[in-house]
């Protein structure tokens, strides 16, 4: 029986919460006889560390998990902490210093859950959004000088090189050639931008010639957003830079019904490091504690790390179950439903040890 090393950091707000969900979740799919077993270390990282000791993670925080199969997190962010210290403090170091370039956003709409836009139904939306994790606008370069004056300056350097460009790319190309459509839409704003995202756009053309077999066309970021919302039976497999990507999956888990059912896997695609899966939806201040998070989002992240660890039938199997679930009423209220995270949970363990389908 193969046995997974994962290192789980709960972290912020409901991030204990929908992470002891999907931890519920994996460990009855293993008791399901999945043929493998998680071995889970928990780390007490985040803001409540960062109290007591003023860093988000020890020093040698990214040494201790490397020695990891994956990494299961849950969100970061606290009212009393600045955003810049908490994201800059535990999340990005990982991103950044596993080299998980490639960040993997799966949307699509789930049974029983009903999408804000009007007629759209399971099938219509199905979308994965490729993300450039490594640079663009979030590589940390730039300053500020003269502080607190009126000749104050501020710079924030959005870094695109060749080698990051090309292997994300690549990445995008490859997905969507994996895909029943074979189509790919390359988002861009290089009318305005015209460095590093004309770079950008003449790169998607060249590595393009790789995969003839798969369709793309080019958006420019403002008119993406339009035809997320109109025409979303038009896109399939999507790549943009880190921050463009960053706005466009939350739009788009928000036209799937909620970011509650967004998950993402953080990816070294060639698995010098562990890879980092963590739902998208924040540490979601105003709801923590109150019992009703919606853990959808950690089970679908659950399936992605399932399907990198090499476990695609289990991932499966717990894809299956969340759709019997959703598909059958028992939802969080941001998808319209009464049910609290406990009561999702058990329903999809229940539905993980009832089921004999794998899909």
């Amino acid at each position: 029986m193969q046995t997974y090393r994962i290192a789980a950091i709960p972290a912020d707000g409901i991030g204990p919460e929908v992470i002891a969900a999907g931890l519920q979740a994996l460990e009855a799919l293993e008791r399901r006889g999945g043929g493998f077993r998680l071995d889970v270390t928990q780390f007490d990282w985040g803001s409540d560390y960062y109290r007591k000791h003023s860093v988000m993670m020890p020093a040698d925080g990214t040494e201790q998990l490397k020695g990891f199969d994956a990494i299961f997190f849950g969100a970061v962010g606290a009212p009393d902490v600045p955003d810049h210290v908490t994201l800059w403090g535990l999340r990005l170091p990982i991103c950044q210093g596993f080299d998980q370039y490639a960040n993997v956003r799966p949307t699509k709409l789930l049974p029983g859950i009903v999408s804000p836009l009007a007629g759209v139904k399971p099938g219509d939306l199905d979308w994965v959004i490729v993300r450039e994790n490594s640079e663009g606008e979030y590589s940390g370069h730039g300053g500020r000088a003269h502080r607190g004056l009126p000749e104050e300056v501020a710079t924030e350097v959005a870094i695109f090189t060749r080698v990051g460009v090309t292997r994300i790319m690549r990445y995008a190309f490859r997905l969507a050639q994996s895909r029943p459509r074979k189509l790919l839409t390359v988002v861009t704003k290089s009318n305005a931008q015209r460095f590093g995202l004309v770079m950008w756009d003449e790169i998607a053309a060249e590595v393009s010639v790789e995969f003839p077999d798969v369709t793309w066309d080019k958006m420019l970021v403002d008119a993406m957003t339009v035809r997320m919302t109109l025409k979303p039976q038009s896109l399939d497999t999507i790549v943009a830079t880190n921050l463009h990507a960053d706005i466009l999956s939350d739009l788009a888990g928000a036209l799937a019904g909620s970011l509650g059912v967004a998950p993402t896997a953080n990816i070294d695609p060639e698995r010098r490091f562990p890879s980092m899966f963590e739902p998208i939806h924040g540490s979601a201040f105003d709801i923590t504690g109150k019992g009703i998070a919606n853990p959808v989002a950690t089970f679908w992240t659950a399936a992605q790390m399932l399907e990198h660890l090499g476990q695609p039938q289990a991932a499966r199997r717990l894809m299956h179950a969340v759709e019997t679930v959703t598909g059958g009423g028992v939802m969080t209220p941001d998808v319209g439903g009464t049910a609290t995270t406990k009561e999702v949970t058990d329903a999809v363990c229940e539905a993980i040890r009832g089921s004999n389908i794998v899909p």
